[in-house]
């Protein structure tokens, strides 16, 4: 997730902190995702420019950027930051999500995964680039992933420390 908001030109080639990297698309349906892994095991998935979702290695929800904000796990909870930009300064607000809405977020996240993996499993999904070249497993590796994640309960991440 970019310090600026801008769209990204090309994440294939500016993401270098995924090591293994794959940009696809699912038949039938417009827009172009990528999906990634840090040299830990963490994936990114990347549909278009929002939303964004950045997982820990055990496949725990760590960040996201969804309509325009961004998200980061709060241990228990997720915490809603907005930047607000002036001239002079960049102020970010924290908003922390209520029980509701934390619950609203998660079946929103598990409809898309649910999505991207019966893709991946029926096969209607198109390569279109890949880093290293030649990682044909890739996506295999993304539908193993997702799978994982849909299946844990403890799905917010504890990497990023709670605020005090």
């Amino acid at each position: 997730m970019a310090r600026n908001e801008s769209d990204r030109e090309d994440l294939i080639r500016e993401a270098v902190a995924l090591t293994n990297r794959a940009e696809f698309q699912l038949t039938g349906v417009d827009g172009i995702i990528t999906a990634g892994y840090r040299s830990n095991g963490a994936l990114s998935l990347f549909f278009e420019q929002d939303p964004v979702y950045q997982f820990d290695p055990e496949g725990r929800l760590r960040r996201a950027f969804v309509d325009g904000y961004l998200f980061r796990s709060q241990h228990t909870g997720l915490a809603r930051l907005e930047r607000k930009r002036t001239n002079t300064e960049t102020i970010l607000f924290r908003y922390d999500l209520t029980t509701e809405e934390l619950d609203a977020f998660r079946r929103q996240l598990l409809v898309r995964l649910e999505s991207l993996f019966q893709a991946l499993e029926t096969g209607r999904v198109m390569l279109l680039r890949v880093v290293p070249e030649g990682d044909v497993h890739i996506l295999q590796k993304v539908r193993s992933s997702i799978h994982s994640i849909r299946a844990t309960s403890s799905w917010l991440s504890n990497l990023i420390p709670a605020r005090k």
